[in-house]
């Protein structure tokens, strides 16, 4: 078992700039999609009635 690593190790090898740019990367995602959909929505509602 060479291979095994404590959670200090291993946490402290991660790229953490990485790590945030894809979480931002996907909160952005999230937050555009949103408001994409719900005007979408609020156009779809409209020209059905």
């Amino acid at each position: 078992m060479a291979d095994d690593k404590s959670m200090e190790e291993h946490y402290a090898e991660m790229d953490y700039e990485a790590h945030n740019n894809t979480y931002e990367g996907f909160n952005a995602l999230i937050k555009w999609g949103t408001i994409g959909s719900l005007i979408a929505a609020a156009l779809a509602i409209w020209a059905i009635t």
